[in-house]
This record gives C-alpha cells, structure tokens and sequence, in this order.
C-alpha cells in the first residue's frame, strides 16, 4: 500500500500537469509479480480454449455478425483522433495550400469546429468522447481528483492497490491474490455498447482506458498507463556530477568511473515480495569505445550505443528474489562520454511481457509487440518533462515523438488491415505534444523565448501539422464502399505565456487562510482548513470546503451557492496587472452546467481564462505563495486548458454532416446511431446528422509539395 505522503510527493510533477510525470504512485512491481504468474498460465489455457472451439466459434461469429449489422448504415467506421489538432491552424494551412488532404476532406465531405469539454482538458474530453456523457455522468473533471479526508490529490482515472492478502516468509512477503486495479472513469464506452450488440471495435491508445474493459473487441490502453516505478513517467538522468537541474520529472543518478568506463545502476519498483521497502536495482556498466562510440553492458547484454543517437528498446528485468523478476524497457541516450551524461527514458511495462494489464484481450498488447517490436507503453510516453528541465533538446524530444508516431501507426495501419466491419478508434497523441513543447516559436513575445533559440525549431508545428495531412491521406486511400473517416480532436491550442495563482487570489482575497507564519506550498501545505472557505487544486478547478463533506469543511452546504457566485463574480475579468489584459475571461459554475451522480466530486468552479494564460504551475500543484499572475518562462509554452470556447477540436467527415455546432459529446451516439443501436437515454450527446454516400474506394493520397 502506498503512502500518502509518497503519493503528494509524487504528484507533483504529474500536474505541472501534463508535462506529467509522477502522477500517482502505486505498487505497480507488486502488481507485476501476481499478474505475470496469472498471464501465463491464462494465456496457455486461452490458447488450448481457442483451439478446441475454433470451428464453433466461427459459426456463431458469422450468425452474429449477420444479425448485427442487420440494422447498420455503415460497413465500417474510422476514428482518426489527431489529439489537440487546432481549427485555427487547420484553416489557415488550408487556405496556404499545405494541408491538401485535410482540404479534400473538407470539400467532398465536412469541415467543422467541434465544441469541446468544460474544462477542456484532455481526461475530461476524453471520455465524453467516448461515453456521451458530461463530467458529472463520467466522474472525470481534470487529471486531478482531491481526497476529501486529506486534501491531498488523487489521479483522476484509475486506482492501483495491493493485494489484500499476503504469506509473511521470514523477510519476504508473498502476495495472495491479484492486486487491485479499478478503472474510476464511469458510464460505458461506445465501443462496448456495440460489442454488446455483435460490433466489433479496435480501440487504439484512446485516454482513459487503463486499466482496460473486456468488450466484443481488441484494445490498448493510454494517458494513465504508469512506468515501472508505478508513476506517469520518472526519466533518469546519469552525470559525474551532482547536477542540480533535474528538479521535477525526474532523477539524477551520480555514476562511478574507473578509466574508460563508468558503472551505476537503473532504478525500478519496491521490491514486491520483501516485507521491508526495498526499492530494486540493476547495475550497468558503460565503457567507451572511442570515435564518440561506447558499449552498454546490462544483465548479461550488451547493447552497442553512439552519442547522441537513441537506443532501441532494450529490456531490463529487476530481480526480486525468488526467481521473480519484474521486466520493462527503456532507451539509452549517451549525449557525453568526456564528462559522461546519459539519459534514460522512463522504463515502460514490456508489452512483450506486460507486466500490467495494459491490453484487452491480454495478448493483443503481445500480438502488437511481435508484429511492429517492442512499443511505447507509457500513459504520457513523450518526456515533455526532460525538456522542460533542459536534460534533452528539442531535437532529441522531437526524435522521441516521431519514434513514438511510428509506432502508432504501424498499430493504427494494422488495425484497418485486420477490421473490415466494425469500429476503428486510434489517438496520435503527436499534434498535442509537439503543440505543447514548441508553441513560443509561433509567439515572439513569449517570455520563454529569453535566452532561447528561436529560429531552428520555427517550422516544428507546420511540419507535424503537414504529416498529419499525409496519415489523413493514407488513411482514406484505405477506404471502401461503405466505410466512413471520421477525423477529429479534442480541444485546440493557444499561447501560454503567463500563469495565474489562483491559490494566491484566493489567499488575497480572504477565501483561503494560511496558518500563522505559512507561505503556502505544494499541495496546500500550511493552509488553516478551520478558516479557509474555498481553495484550487488541478488546472482550473476551485474547490468549495464544505461542511459535511471535507473532513475540516467550513462552508454549510446551504450557503455554497451564493458562495460561488461571489468567487465567481470577483475572479471573471481578472486583470494582468502587469500586461493590462484581461486573464480571465469567464468562471464557469459546474452545478449549472451538468447534472448526474458524480457532479459532488468534481470542482464546484472552472476557472476559463483567456488566450495567452492558464494555472501556473504553482497552482496546478496547491500552492500559493507569489504573485497571481506570473510569467511562465518554460518550454512548455501552449495549452488548452483556458476557456472551452477559445479551444474547439475539429472534426473532418468523409460524409456530409448537416448539425449546426457538433460537439464531441456527441460522438458516442453517432457511433451508436450508425449502427443501427439505440442511444441509452444516459447519454447527453445527440447524433449527428449524416448525409452518408459511399466514399471512393482507396483513393490515393494526395503528394504534400509544401510538407
């Protein structure tokens, strides 16, 4: 069981949030040994099943299928979600001539901003994409939930625990049972309402699918995927020296040299099966080679590396004892032999041999792994946060994300090959990434831009926008008569060039008390709960404290209305004192807003600010020293999470779509409705209105001469 305390530290860089690094910590090596022993002899016995009843199986498909697409208006339906792809950009690319695949899909069938979630945030978007549903009906509000008795954050999506019951061996532990692991997003998925009828879907690295549903279906899982050490992403960073610039994301390792070589070790999880914490080690060695080329040498293996290129993904497995071993990958990146500097990925669940369930069926995340090699598991795999802290480059960052990219595709592409009928849902992560990292070159005011380059990396967001169009090319000459594209993200993107404390204001404004002789740090650390009315935690929620329901709530529950419109009233039309401009644009009360069971879990205000601000990073993480508003000086220089409307999605349909303002909680339904299956009166989608005539059949792309 892990500690709260471990939790709070931890997720302090998940927030900054979304460079999103420890999200939460969890016993993931404990999960790791029981379900390895399980996967194995489940996956034998799955394989002698299958082939016993195979020729049954067939026949009962085949009845199935012909009676689920009895109904069906389509054949096929693809998902391309290009997440965070923004309209604004969209158009004006178009209109340059640079994005013609995109602009045929515009002229033959429709082109549309699609509305996005209040907050826009990519777990909260996310998953009315997949439910129909608000946030009130799917329980997810940010990447951040609060725990009411601590006041301390909580993952927002999913929880891992320990097994319940364990053997006690002397100085080992033997864990009992399986784990714990719950996926807290409610309502169901479109893709399991279809399985529920005969429809078969391929669901791709969607967010908030960890851990996965069993449905009539294959799926992998995405955002909320943790590392090894149970985190959404620790990199390590190797260095003779004690280098303080790793200060979040990550952790820097001191190596020993002895000549021509240097010998140190890779962190892993707490050992699983010891009663005392243990945290494992894997010692390496890397000895130089010459001509800017070294040899790593790693449990018995011997992997040869160049400064300055990435390693393939190597295994690693950390032994525990008891002939247990817990096995993930990683990559190397030598960038200096003389002083030696090397940086680490996060070590991700091996899909050649999840150590999680990361997959549904178990196998799927195998099948993948042989067919393209081993892939990136992680949640959040692009370490947006080793570039935030300068321990790799932009180039370095930009290789990561195309390497990624690669891989999803080659997934994405079998995915089409393999489902004829039926449902394809794939998210490219690649648009939000390269967005979030590189969004000050399209901004030359940006304060992130001092004491930066600000010409090499210019094209970095043209260029990916311009791939983009050619996988939208690839993929509707993949299309036949009966199949419909459907191309879509979940929000867009704007500058992020100043922060706004909103722990601060609340401070200022008398909301929040701190404790006599407190500055307020992370994760609220110093507030005075037996004063304090209201307080923010996450990247735009303001939590009332009320009585009854926090463990030292203050505010009865009758006064919380007008309590948040008097917040609400004061905090929309915040002005940046120090630029003039108005912050934030509006507040946005959440109770007014949706209506369903889990609405009490969520904040009871969203903060929308205006183009050019979001929460800094001190808020994000519950503090609320300094200024209200601030400058933010890193690299992760755009965003999204500002008022919903400034950051629509789009959405691109190989058929006619004739609704007014489609909004991604309608897609559900429209998947459904296809079908030919009735929308459950849950959901608060609607389906779109479609005029659907049969695509051309695998059309070439067009050629991107301005790509």
């Amino acid at each position: 069981m892990y500690s709260r305390a471990k939790l709070a530290t931890a997720l302090g860089g998940a927030l900054a949030l979304a460079p999103a690094a420890f999200a939460y910590v969890g016993p993931g090596a404990g999960f790791a040994v029981v379900t390895s022993f399980f996967a194995v002899f489940a996956s034998l016995a799955l394989a002698a099943f299958a082939f016993l009843t195979l020729p049954f199986r067939r026949l009962v498909r085949a009845v199935r299928r012909r009676r689920a697409f009895a109904k069906a208006r389509v054949g096929r339906v693809i998902v391309l979600g290009l997440d965070g792809l923004s309209p604004d950009i969209v158009r004006k690319m178009m209109a340059e001539g640079k994005l013609p695949n995109l602009a045929r899909l515009a002229r033959e069938g429709t082109f549309a901003a699609l509305a996005t979630t209040v907050p826009a945030v990519s777990p909260v978007a996310w998953s009315s994409f997949q439910t129909g549903t608000s946030p009130a009906r799917h329980n997810i509000f940010d990447f951040l939930s609060r725990d009411r008795a601590t006041y301390l954050p909580d993952l927002s999506s999913a929880r891992v625990g320990p097994p319940r019951r364990h053997l006690n061996l002397g100085k080992f532990r033997v864990p009992l049972g399986k784990p714990s692991v719950r996926l807290l997003r409610k309502s169901k998925p479109f893709w399991k309402i279809l399985g529920d009828h005969g429809v078969f879907s391929n669901v791709i690295r969607v967010p908030i699918t960890f851990p996965p549903e069993k449905f009539h279906g294959v799926s992998l899982s995405a955002m909320c995927v943790p590392d090894l050490l149970g985190t959404q992403g620790t990199f390590s960073y190797y260095s003779e020296e004690d280098d303080a610039r790793v200060s979040e994301g990550g952790q820097c390792v001191r190596v020993s040299r002895n000549g021509r070589e240097v010998w140190s070790y890779l962190l892993g999880p707490d050992n699983p099966i010891k009663r005392k914490r243990e945290q494992l080690r894997l010692p390496f060695k890397v000895k130089a080679d010459g001509d800017g080329r070294a040899t790593l040498s790693l449990d018995g293996s011997r992997i040869k590396l160049k400064v300055g290129e990435y390693s393939e993904w190597t295994p690693v497995a950390f032994r525990a004892g008891l002939g247990v071993r817990v096995r993930g990958i990683a990559r190397f990146l030598v960038m200096s032999l003389e002083p030696f500097a090397m940086y680490v990925t996060p070590v991700n669940v091996d899909p050649d041999r999840p150590a999680l369930p990361i997959s549904h069926p178990y196998v799927y995340a195998v099948y993948l792994s042989k067919l393209i090699g081993r892939y990136a598991t992680l949640g959040l795999a692009e370490d947006t946060w080793a570039l935030n802290e300068g321990v790799i480059d932009e180039g370095e960052f930009l290789e990561q994300v195309w390497r990624h990219h690669g891989e999803r595709e080659r997934m994405f592409f079998d995915a089409l090959a393999k489902t004829r009928q039926g449902a394809v849902v794939c998210v490219f992560d690649t648009p939000d990434r390269v967005q979030h990292m590189f969004f000050r070159y399209l901004t030359p005011d940006h304060p992130a831009n001092a004491g930066r380059d600000t010409e090499k990396y210019a094209g970095a967001i043209e260029e990916m926008y311009a791939k983009m169009d050619e996988l939208v090319g690839a993929t509707v000459a993949e299309l036949g008569p009966g199949d419909l594209l459907l191309v879509m993200s979940d929000h867009g993107f704007v500058p992020f060039a100043r922060g706004v404390n909103v722990n601060a204001w609340l401070k200022r404004e008398g909301y929040l008390v701190m404790k006599d002789g407190a500055e307020g740090g992370k994760w609220l650390a110093g507030v005075d709960w037996g004063r304090t009315k209201a307080y923010a935690l996450g990247l735009g929620g303001i939590y009332v404290n009320v009585k009854g329901r926090e463990a030292r709530g203050t505010v009865p529950r009758e006064d919380v209305p007008a309590l948040k419109k008097e917040i609400a009233e004061k905090l929309a039309g915040l002005r940046d004192e120090g630029r003039g401009d108005v912050a934030v644009r509006e507040v946005y009360d959440l109770g007014a807003m949706y209506d369903g069971p889990y609405l009490d879990g969520g904040p009871e205000l969203v903060v929308g600010y205006n183009a050019g601000y979001r929460a800094s990073w001190d808020s994000a993480t519950g503090g609320a020293g300094g200024d209200v508003v601030e400058d933010n000086v890193k690299v992760w220089s755009g965003d999204h999470c500002v008022a919903s409307e400034l950051v629509p999605g789009v959405l691109f349909s190989s058929a006619r779509v004739t609704t007014a303002r489609p909004r991604i909680v309608d897609i559900a339904p429209t998947m459904l409705d296809l079908f030919g299956v009735a929308v459950p009166p849950y959901m608060e989608g609607r389906p779109l209105e479609l005029e659907l005539t049969p695509p051309p059949a695998r059309e070439a792309p067009v050629e991107n001469e301005k790509a």
